[in-house]
């Protein structure tokens, strides 16, 4: 910035001896003109923007012209005092050396928080045994400081169980089942029935018709069960859905699963089988004019009697899509 701000100040003093050597004439001609343009660029540019050197030029020019003589700025009085203010300030503002412990560097640091967040039981001296394993040696003290700048309570159990957290850990054992439209160019509607297994993300559509009653629902459960065979669920989530009957539990039940019921207009909590309702529309059937229930058995997948037709969704493609909502 130096260099730059010595290279313009002589291209100013060349230019101010040029001017001595005019006539007054000519000067004040000139003056009028540069006057005459510079109202045309404050009327284009309310706020012009100036670069470093360019204020620190006018803060060093000002302190030699007349303050009467200040109106030809495009700048207030203020801003050019305060200019030079900081001019003078930077240029003797002396090297400030910090004191004191050094800081974490910053992979600790995100190692650190990472540690404290995925496990909610490690206090603060837990972290640093674990980090003295991994070669890292931090202090009990800069840890708990740490934790408590990123706003974790040091000690064990800093978050609750949340209800993702705990579908996570039970997973395997855990089916979730709904039911969603689809309106043929009929304006005929029609009812699909699915079974989403929220270990392993696969999807089970088990039939479609125009009048869901109790018996088909129920038939649909058992052709369900006999497809999974020894892979029976623990648990079996579903809405409030008056198509859901006693007799569609005592499938389940029979088996030792046991049915969950949520709560009255709470889809949450049934959040995975929502989320797959969600991409079905967006990437499926907002696309296409479904004439019948032909059409759609076509679109979802080949069907039979005694099976049941099954869409696996792999992990690294469709997982993120169909987690509950945050």
């Amino acid at each position: 910035m130096l260099s730059k701000l010595a290279y313009l100040m002589l291209c100013r003093s060349i230019q101010l001896l040029a001017m001595l050597a005019r006539g007054e004439a000519a000067k004040d001609l000139e003056i009028l003109v540069l006057r005459h343009q510079l109202g045309v660029l404050r009327r284009q540019l309310p706020r012009p923007r100036f670069e470093p050197t360019d204020r620190a030029l006018l803060a060093a020019i000002s302190r030699v012209l007349p303050r009467a003589r200040w109106s030809c700025f495009l700048v207030r009085p203020e801003t050019l005092l305060r200019w030079h203010r900081r001019l003078v300030a930077g240029a003797w503002t002396y090297p400030h050396h910090q004191t004191g412990r050094p800081a974490l560097d910053a992979d600790v640091q995100h190692l650190i928080v990472r540690l404290a967040r995925e496990n909610p039981r490690w206090g603060y001296q837990r972290i640093k045994g674990e980090l003295l394993r991994l070669g890292v040696h931090v202090s009990a003290s800069a840890i708990r400081s740490m934790l408590r700048r990123h706003g974790l309570d040091p000690a064990p159990r800093r978050v609750a169980v949340t209800w993702r957290a705990f579908l996570r850990q039970q997973a395997a054992g855990i089916i979730a089942c709904d039911f969603f439209t689809v309106d043929t160019v009929w304006l005929r509607r029609l009812y699909v029935l699915f079974f989403i297994e929220l270990d392993t993300r696969r999807v089970h559509l088990a039939g479609v018709t125009a009048h869901p009653d109790g018996a088909w629902v129920a038939q649909q459960a058992r052709n369900l069960l006999l497809m999974l065979g020894d892979r029976r669920p623990r648990f079996l989530i579903r809405d409030r859905d008056a198509k859901f009957t006693r007799a569609f539990d005592d499938v389940f039940s029979s088996e030792g699963t046991e049915a969950l019921v949520t709560p009255a207009q709470a889809p949450n909590a049934n959040a995975y089988a929502e989320r797959w309702i969600r991409t079905v529309r967006a990437e499926c059937l907002d696309w296409l004019l479904i004439s019948g229930v032909v059409t759609l058995s076509r679109c979802s997948g080949p069907t039979s009697s005694t099976t049941t037709p099954t869409v696996p969704i792999g992990r690294s493609d469709w997982t993120h899509r169909i987690h509950p909502p945050t």
